[in-house]
């Protein structure tokens, strides 16, 4: 049995997975690194929404961002990440 707490940590963690912006973001990110500029030219978006998506999944713990010069490059914060999008493609294609 899971505890609550952890129930209700995962819970938040699969509503961040809800928002199909931060799926795709994701998708992209499972790719290869890349900076919010190509981030919002791959998705057809402004740099200002995918920051703000960015922060989301920052605070998930789902991405991760190193400092290249002036940009900051962002990442899958792991394989986990990796994992659970892969097979959450893997369920919907069957």
């Amino acid at each position: 049995m899971i505890e609550r707490v952890r129930a209700d940590e995962l819970a938040e963690l699969f509503k961040v997975f809800g928002d199909s912006t931060r799926i795709r973001i994701l998708f992209e990110l499972s790719e290869t690194e890349m900076c919010v500029c190509d981030i919002a030219n791959a998705l057809d978006m402004t740099q200002s929404a995918i920051s703000h998506q960015l922060r989301i999944l920052k605070q998930s713990r789902l991405v991760k961002g190193r400092r290249d010069g002036k940009s900051i490059i962002y990442s899958l914060a792991d394989d986990h990440v990796r994992s659970i999008i892969a097979t959450g493609r893997e369920h919907i294609e069957e």
